[in-house]
């Protein structure tokens, strides 16, 4: 959904605009906001590759005491505006491409980016592609690889494979079948308290925009299988069978960042945020009490005056996390037009099939 005015719809969205901005002849969409101080970085919103910039509008606002906003839509989401150059483009790795050539168009470095869910393991590898883009790092309820026993691990490595192998275009199929009964199903049982914490300290605001956009995901279900596929996907393979490349870019990290967590989060337990704060014991870690996996509006002002305070901290004077081995350091593009190259998926990483470029 876009609006140039959000405070049209509501007053707590005041001062919130929809733009869109051509990222290598890609129509991109977003929502902004400007800074009420001067001299603040600028904080970039990566939503979950199943949900749009919207899901962060009560979140905005109050995060503009730390900086300007720039939230965008993904490419290829379900209730986005951003448009897919390919049905893979909700992949996690293409997103991440598609945020350094976004940030690159708009002309960002050393922004402060905020990654919510799927959008944590975005964001991770969008700072460990292009670092010189990212001064900060919040990773919320972050879907990220937890503990696995050697034997889960085996089997994941094996039988795991096969599953995900097969599954894929099985799934991409059921869901060209029964997408708009399955979006019908969603909308007549749609219950927020599944998600964890009190649904009843959402704002009502944000509750009907979301059903609103339930309405038109219900309306275009052709979306519906690329991005639930995608998201299929790049969950499996990230916190189960391609988990070395994930954590190899959790340990690369070099910027300072913050963890936040709900303790009523029933979608990220608690063994996986050990297991980050245990690999990573620099990082910091913030636990809400009661709160689940709608963190960032369930508790939005919590949420901005945490980030403001850590980044007060880590910020003036610059702290610098301490060194990590740099295992596999990622290849950095020269600046150029487009980047032709070759990524290990065997697709463009970037030009005609994705139209993500690096300026």
């Amino acid at each position: 959904m876009k609006c140039s005015d959000w405070g049209e719809r509501s007053p707590r969205w005041a001062g919130i605009r929809s733009q869109t901005v051509e990222v290598c002849g890609s129509s991109v969409h977003f929502l902004t906001a400007d800074a009420t101080r001067p001299d603040a970085p600028t904080h970039l919103l990566i939503h979950s590759t199943l949900g749009s910039a919207t899901n962060w509008l009560d979140t905005i606002r109050p995060l503009t005491a730390c900086g300007r906003v720039i939230a965008p839509d993904l490419p290829s989401t379900l209730a986005g505006h951003t448009a897919s150059p390919h049905r893979s483009a909700a992949r996690a790795e293409i997103n991440a491409r598609f945020l350094r050539a976004f940030t690159a168009t708009l002309g960002l470095r050393d922004v402060v980016a905020h990654g919510w869910s799927m959008g944590g393991l975005v964001a991770l590898l969008f700072a460990d592609l292009a670092p010189g883009r990212v001064g900060g790092l919040v990773l919320v309820a972050p879907t990220l690889p937890g503990p696995l026993s050697a034997a889960q691990a085996l089997g994941w490595q094996t039988l795991g494979r096969l599953t995900v192998a097969a599954g894929s275009p099985v799934l991409r199929g059921l869901l060209r079948l029964t997408g708009r009964r399955l979006l019908e199903l969603k909308k007549r049982r749609y219950d927020l308290a599944a998600y964890g914490g009190d649904p009843s300290r959402l704002s009502h605001d944000i509750t009907a925009l979301w059903a609103e956009e339930l309405d038109e995901m219900r309306a275009r279900p052709d979306r519906l299988p690329d991005a639930g596929t995608a998201f299929f996907g790049s969950a499996v393979s990230a916190l189960y069978i391609r988990r070395r490349p994930v954590q190899d870019a959790a340990d690369r990290v070099a910027v300072p960042t913050l963890l936040l967590w709900g303790d009523q989060d029933p979608l990220i337990g608690r063994p996986v945020i050990d297991d980050l704060t245990a690999r990573r014991p620099d990082w910091s870690l913030h636990v809400f009490e009661s709160v689940g996996h709608l963190l960032p509006v369930e508790a939005a002002d919590a949420y901005a005056d945490v980030v403001a305070e850590w980044w007060r901290q880590v910020a003036s004077p610059r702290r610098k996390p301490a060194a990590r081995p740099r295992h596999g350091a990622p290849r950095r593009s020269p600046p150029g037009v487009c980047d032709r190259h070759h990524h290990h998926d065997g697709l463009l990483e970037f030009g005609e099939r994705h139209g993500w470029v690096e300026n």
